[in-house]
Protein backbone atom coordinates (compact mmCIF):
# COMPACT_ATOMS: atom_id res chain seq x y z
CA UNK A 1 0.00 0.00 0.00
CA UNK A 2 2.58 2.51 -1.17
CA UNK A 3 -0.06 5.24 -1.52
CA UNK A 4 -0.61 5.28 2.26
CA UNK A 5 1.68 7.87 3.89
CA UNK A 6 3.94 6.77 6.75
CA UNK A 7 3.05 7.67 10.31
CA UNK A 8 4.49 10.89 11.68
CA UNK A 9 7.55 10.74 13.92
CA UNK A 10 5.46 12.70 16.42
CA UNK A 11 3.24 9.62 16.82
CA UNK A 12 5.83 6.86 16.49
CA UNK A 13 8.64 8.38 18.58
CA UNK A 14 6.84 8.55 21.95
CA UNK A 15 5.48 5.00 21.56
CA UNK A 16 8.93 3.60 20.81
CA UNK A 17 10.49 5.60 23.61
CA UNK A 18 8.01 4.17 26.14
CA UNK A 19 8.73 0.66 24.92
CA UNK A 20 12.48 1.16 25.32
CA UNK A 21 12.05 2.67 28.77
CA UNK A 22 10.03 -0.39 29.74
CA UNK A 23 12.67 -2.80 28.42
CA UNK A 24 15.84 -1.00 29.50
CA UNK A 25 14.72 0.13 32.95
CA UNK A 26 17.29 2.29 34.73
CA UNK A 27 20.32 0.07 34.20
CA UNK A 28 20.12 -0.60 30.46
CA UNK A 29 21.29 -3.80 28.79
CA UNK A 30 23.64 -5.12 31.47
CA UNK A 31 24.12 -8.43 29.63
CA UNK A 32 25.52 -6.88 26.45
CA UNK A 33 27.77 -4.57 28.45
CA UNK A 34 29.10 -7.54 30.41
CA UNK A 35 29.65 -9.88 27.47
CA UNK A 36 30.39 -7.71 24.41
CA UNK A 37 33.51 -5.50 24.23
CA UNK A 38 32.68 -1.85 23.58
CA UNK A 39 34.35 -1.62 20.15
CA UNK A 40 32.77 -4.64 18.48
CA UNK A 41 30.71 -3.89 15.37
CA UNK A 42 28.32 -6.23 13.60
CA UNK A 43 26.15 -6.35 10.51
CA UNK A 44 22.77 -7.89 11.25
CA UNK A 45 19.89 -8.92 9.00
CA UNK A 46 16.26 -8.83 10.10
CA UNK A 47 14.76 -11.90 8.44
CA UNK A 48 11.18 -13.05 8.04
CA UNK A 49 10.74 -16.57 9.38
CA UNK A 50 7.31 -16.93 7.76
CA UNK A 51 5.50 -15.33 4.85
CA UNK A 52 3.29 -12.31 5.36
CA UNK A 53 2.73 -8.60 4.84
CA UNK A 54 5.22 -6.13 6.31
CA UNK A 55 4.29 -3.32 8.69
CA UNK A 56 6.17 -1.57 11.47
CA UNK A 57 9.43 -0.78 9.71
CA UNK A 58 9.13 2.84 10.84
CA UNK A 59 8.84 1.77 14.49
CA UNK A 60 11.74 -0.67 14.15
CA UNK A 61 13.93 2.03 12.59
CA UNK A 62 13.00 4.47 15.34
CA UNK A 63 13.98 1.86 17.94
CA UNK A 64 17.50 1.47 16.58
CA UNK A 65 17.88 5.22 16.14
CA UNK A 66 16.79 6.06 19.69
CA UNK A 67 19.18 3.49 21.14
CA UNK A 68 22.13 4.69 19.04
CA UNK A 69 22.08 7.40 16.38
CA UNK A 70 25.23 5.83 14.95
CA UNK A 71 23.45 2.67 13.82
CA UNK A 72 22.89 2.44 10.05
CA UNK A 73 19.62 0.81 8.99
CA UNK A 74 19.02 -0.18 5.38
CA UNK A 75 15.48 -1.40 4.72
CA UNK A 76 15.17 -4.07 2.05
CA UNK A 77 11.39 -3.89 1.67
CA UNK A 78 8.55 -1.48 2.42
CA UNK A 79 5.50 -1.48 4.66
CA UNK A 80 2.62 -3.09 2.78
CA UNK A 81 4.89 -5.42 0.80
CA UNK A 82 4.54 -9.19 0.86
CA UNK A 83 7.56 -11.20 2.00
CA UNK A 84 8.38 -14.88 1.77
CA UNK A 85 9.86 -16.94 4.56
CA UNK A 86 13.60 -16.28 4.65
CA UNK A 87 13.35 -12.82 3.07
CA UNK A 88 15.60 -10.07 4.43
CA UNK A 89 13.44 -7.20 5.67
CA UNK A 90 16.23 -4.85 6.74
CA UNK A 91 19.93 -4.71 7.52
CA UNK A 92 21.40 -2.85 10.48
CA UNK A 93 25.08 -2.17 11.05
CA UNK A 94 27.02 -0.66 13.92
CA UNK A 95 27.82 -1.24 17.57
CA UNK A 96 27.05 -4.81 18.62
CA UNK A 97 26.03 -3.63 22.08
CA UNK A 98 23.56 -1.12 20.63
CA UNK A 99 22.04 -3.54 18.13
CA UNK A 100 21.53 -6.23 20.76
CA UNK A 101 20.08 -3.62 23.12
CA UNK A 102 17.46 -2.56 20.55
CA UNK A 103 16.85 -6.00 19.00
CA UNK A 104 13.89 -7.26 21.01
CA UNK A 105 11.93 -4.01 21.04
CA UNK A 106 12.42 -3.53 17.28
CA UNK A 107 11.38 -7.12 16.55
CA UNK A 108 8.38 -6.81 18.87
CA UNK A 109 7.08 -3.88 16.85
CA UNK A 110 7.89 -5.42 13.50
CA UNK A 111 6.49 -8.87 14.30
CA UNK A 112 3.28 -7.63 15.92
CA UNK A 113 2.45 -4.96 13.33
CA UNK A 114 3.33 -7.25 10.42
CA UNK A 115 1.02 -9.81 12.01
CA UNK A 116 -1.81 -7.26 12.02
CA UNK A 117 -1.13 -6.41 8.35
CA UNK A 118 -0.98 -10.11 7.45
CA UNK A 119 -4.26 -10.90 9.24
CA UNK A 120 -5.93 -7.97 7.53
CA UNK A 121 -4.66 -9.08 4.15
CA UNK A 122 -6.09 -12.55 4.78
CA UNK A 123 -9.58 -11.10 5.29
CA UNK A 124 -9.23 -8.70 2.37
CA UNK A 125 -8.22 -11.59 0.11
CA UNK A 126 -11.12 -13.70 1.35
CA UNK A 127 -13.69 -11.07 0.31
CA UNK A 128 -12.10 -10.43 -3.09
CA UNK A 129 -14.77 -10.30 -5.78
CA UNK A 130 -17.37 -8.78 -3.47
CA UNK A 131 -18.10 -5.12 -2.71
CA UNK A 132 -17.33 -5.48 1.00
CA UNK A 133 -14.39 -3.72 2.59
CA UNK A 134 -12.58 -4.83 5.76
CA UNK A 135 -12.25 -2.30 8.56
CA UNK A 136 -10.70 -2.40 12.01
CA UNK A 137 -12.26 -1.25 15.29
CA UNK A 138 -11.23 0.34 18.60
CA UNK A 139 -10.23 -3.11 19.90
CA UNK A 140 -6.56 -2.22 19.83
CA UNK A 141 -3.63 -2.64 22.23
CA UNK A 142 -3.59 0.34 24.62
CA UNK A 143 -0.96 2.80 23.46
CA UNK A 144 -0.53 1.17 20.04
CA UNK A 145 -3.73 2.29 18.28
CA UNK A 146 -2.06 4.57 15.73
CA UNK A 147 0.49 1.90 14.80
CA UNK A 148 -2.03 -0.96 14.64
CA UNK A 149 -4.52 1.01 12.56
CA UNK A 150 -1.73 1.98 10.18
CA UNK A 151 -0.79 -1.71 9.92
CA UNK A 152 -4.40 -2.46 8.95
CA UNK A 153 -4.04 0.01 6.08
CA UNK A 154 -0.84 -1.77 5.05
CA UNK A 155 -2.83 -5.01 4.83
CA UNK A 156 -5.43 -3.43 2.54
CA UNK A 157 -8.08 -2.68 5.15
CA UNK A 158 -9.61 0.61 6.22
CA UNK A 159 -10.13 2.20 9.62
CA UNK A 160 -13.37 2.70 11.45
CA UNK A 161 -13.48 5.73 13.76
CA UNK A 162 -10.14 6.33 15.46
CA UNK A 163 -11.59 7.05 18.89
CA UNK A 164 -14.79 7.92 20.71
CA UNK A 165 -14.62 11.48 19.40
CA UNK A 166 -14.41 10.42 15.74
CA UNK A 167 -18.11 9.78 15.15
CA UNK A 168 -21.34 9.02 16.99
CA UNK A 169 -21.80 5.25 17.13
CA UNK A 170 -24.93 4.32 19.07
CA UNK A 171 -24.52 0.78 20.38
CA UNK A 172 -26.89 -1.62 22.11
CA UNK A 173 -26.24 -0.31 25.62
CA UNK A 174 -26.78 3.28 24.46
CA UNK A 175 -30.12 2.21 22.96
CA UNK A 176 -31.14 0.39 26.14
CA UNK A 177 -30.40 3.39 28.36
CA UNK A 178 -31.90 5.92 25.92
CA UNK A 179 -35.16 4.01 25.62
CA UNK A 180 -35.00 2.71 22.07
CA UNK A 181 -33.63 3.26 18.59
CA UNK A 182 -35.76 6.30 17.82
CA UNK A 183 -35.06 8.02 21.14
CA UNK A 184 -31.32 7.45 20.83
CA UNK A 185 -31.18 8.83 17.29
CA UNK A 186 -33.27 11.86 18.20
CA UNK A 187 -30.97 12.67 21.12
CA UNK A 188 -27.85 12.24 18.98
CA UNK A 189 -29.14 14.54 16.26
CA UNK A 190 -29.81 17.32 18.76
CA UNK A 191 -26.11 17.58 19.57
CA UNK A 192 -24.37 16.43 16.38
CA UNK A 193 -22.74 19.00 14.13
CA UNK A 194 -23.01 19.17 10.33
CA UNK A 195 -19.92 17.02 9.78
CA UNK A 196 -20.43 14.52 12.62
CA UNK A 197 -21.58 11.18 11.24
CA UNK A 198 -24.10 9.04 13.10
CA UNK A 199 -24.17 5.25 12.99
CA UNK A 200 -26.46 2.98 14.99
CA UNK A 201 -26.07 -0.67 15.92
CA UNK A 202 -29.01 -3.03 15.54
CA UNK A 203 -29.27 -6.73 16.25
CA UNK A 204 -32.77 -7.43 14.91
CA UNK A 205 -34.60 -6.69 11.67
CA UNK A 206 -37.27 -4.81 13.64
CA UNK A 207 -34.60 -2.44 14.93
CA UNK A 208 -33.31 -2.05 11.39
CA UNK A 209 -36.79 -0.94 10.26
CA UNK A 210 -36.79 1.71 13.00
CA UNK A 211 -33.36 2.94 11.97
CA UNK A 212 -34.32 3.15 8.30
CA UNK A 213 -37.54 4.99 9.11
CA UNK A 214 -35.42 7.50 11.04
CA UNK A 215 -33.25 7.91 7.90
CA UNK A 216 -29.95 7.10 9.58
CA UNK A 217 -27.00 7.06 7.17
CA UNK A 218 -25.05 4.07 8.52
CA UNK A 219 -26.30 0.94 10.29
CA UNK A 220 -24.15 -1.61 12.10
CA UNK A 221 -25.65 -5.10 11.86
CA UNK A 222 -24.36 -6.85 14.95
CA UNK A 223 -23.85 -10.61 15.21
CA UNK A 224 -26.36 -11.47 12.49
CA UNK A 225 -25.93 -14.77 10.64
CA UNK A 226 -25.56 -14.56 6.84
CA UNK A 227 -29.24 -15.29 6.17
CA UNK A 228 -30.33 -12.33 8.33
CA UNK A 229 -27.64 -10.11 6.82
CA UNK A 230 -28.96 -10.93 3.36
CA UNK A 231 -32.49 -9.98 4.44
CA UNK A 232 -31.17 -6.75 5.94
CA UNK A 233 -29.45 -5.83 2.67
CA UNK A 234 -32.67 -6.46 0.73
CA UNK A 235 -34.76 -4.44 3.20
CA UNK A 236 -32.33 -1.54 3.15
CA UNK A 237 -32.19 -1.42 -0.65
CA UNK A 238 -29.39 1.16 -0.70
CA UNK A 239 -31.01 3.59 1.74
CA UNK A 240 -28.12 3.28 4.22
CA UNK A 241 -24.55 2.05 4.36
CA UNK A 242 -24.46 -1.35 6.07
CA UNK A 243 -21.66 -2.64 8.26
CA UNK A 244 -21.54 -6.22 9.54
CA UNK A 245 -19.80 -7.06 12.81
CA UNK A 246 -19.35 -10.02 15.12
CA UNK A 247 -17.81 -13.45 14.62
CA UNK A 248 -15.62 -12.28 11.75
CA UNK A 249 -12.78 -14.72 11.04
CA UNK A 250 -11.00 -15.94 7.89
CA UNK A 251 -13.42 -18.89 7.92
CA UNK A 252 -16.63 -16.80 8.08
CA UNK A 253 -15.79 -13.54 6.32
CA UNK A 254 -16.47 -14.68 2.73
CA UNK A 255 -20.02 -15.78 3.54
CA UNK A 256 -20.62 -12.45 5.29
CA UNK A 257 -19.31 -10.51 2.31
CA UNK A 258 -21.53 -12.43 -0.11
CA UNK A 259 -24.64 -11.04 1.61
CA UNK A 260 -23.97 -7.63 0.04
CA UNK A 261 -22.98 -5.58 3.09
CA UNK A 262 -20.71 -2.59 2.46
CA UNK A 263 -18.25 -3.01 5.33
CA UNK A 264 -17.16 -5.83 7.61
CA UNK A 265 -15.53 -4.76 10.86
CA UNK A 266 -13.17 -7.05 12.73
CA UNK A 267 -11.56 -6.76 16.12
CA UNK A 268 -9.64 -9.98 15.46
CA UNK A 269 -7.19 -8.31 13.08
CA UNK A 270 -5.88 -6.07 15.87
CA UNK A 271 -6.49 -7.85 19.16
CA UNK A 272 -5.81 -11.45 18.13
CA UNK A 273 -3.63 -11.40 15.03
CA UNK A 274 -0.69 -13.81 15.39
CA UNK A 275 2.68 -12.09 15.13
CA UNK A 276 4.75 -12.54 12.00
CA UNK A 277 7.77 -14.55 13.05
CA UNK A 278 10.97 -12.62 12.35
CA UNK A 279 14.47 -12.72 13.77
CA UNK A 280 17.85 -11.06 13.71
CA UNK A 281 20.89 -12.87 12.21
CA UNK A 282 24.31 -11.27 12.42
CA UNK A 283 27.95 -11.66 11.48
CA UNK A 284 31.10 -9.88 12.71
CA UNK A 285 31.49 -6.46 11.08
CA UNK A 286 34.47 -4.25 10.46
Amino acid sequence: MSDVPPLSDLLVGPVVRRALEEDLGQGGDITSRAVIPAGVRIRAEIVARSEGVVAGLHAAAATFSLVDFGLILDVATTDGSSVASGAVMAVVEGSARSILCAERTALNFLGHLSGVATATHALVSAVSGTSARICCTRKTTPGLRALEKHAVLMGGGVSHRYGLDGAILIKDNHIAVAGGVGSALEAARRVSGPVTSIEIEVDTLDQLVEALEAQVAVVLLDNMPPELLRQAVEMTDGRAVLEASGGVTPDTVHAIAQTGVDYISSGWITHSAPALDCGLDFSRGR
